[in-house]
């Protein structure tokens, strides 16, 4: 199995993720990636897809994925059904940090317990 095929995954990520400035390169027994993440969190989960294949530490891929935009955790849009507390949950792996969410919103949110689906919510660095 080449390289290429073993981590075929990751890049179907990076191209559902819509990463910036990418190419992949498989050379000398190892692949090489780079690109440009939109958002940290993206770049976190094109890192968690690579660990999943490769391990916590593989040595057969090299990965050099940046970030274009760091003010910011993430940008997510809101589906029926979802609260502040489940987005934090997804984010940051903790209900209670909805607040986070919620203060770096109050432009569109006046209520924590309020939110709509399609709206575009800032998800804050921590």
């Amino acid at each position: 199995m080449t390289m290429k095929a073993k981590y075929q995954p990751v890049l179907d990520l990076g191209e559902a993720l819509n990463i910036q400035n990418g190419d992949v390169k498989e050379e000398d027994g190892q692949l090489k990636v780079w690109g440009t993440a939109n958002t940290p969190y993206e770049k976190n989960l094109i890192w968690d897809k690579i660990k999943e294949i490769g391990g916590d530490n593989p040595t057969d891929i090299m990965a050099d994925i940046k970030v274009a935009d760091d003010s910011i955790f993430h940008k997510h849009t809101v589906k029926s059904g979802e609260t502040l507390g489940k987005i934090a949950k997804q984010y940051y792996g903790n209900a209670s940090k909805y607040q986070a969410i919620f203060e770096a919103n109050t432009n569109i949110l006046k209520n924590p317990d309020v939110i709509h689906p399609d709206q575009e919510l800032i998800i804050p660095n921590l």
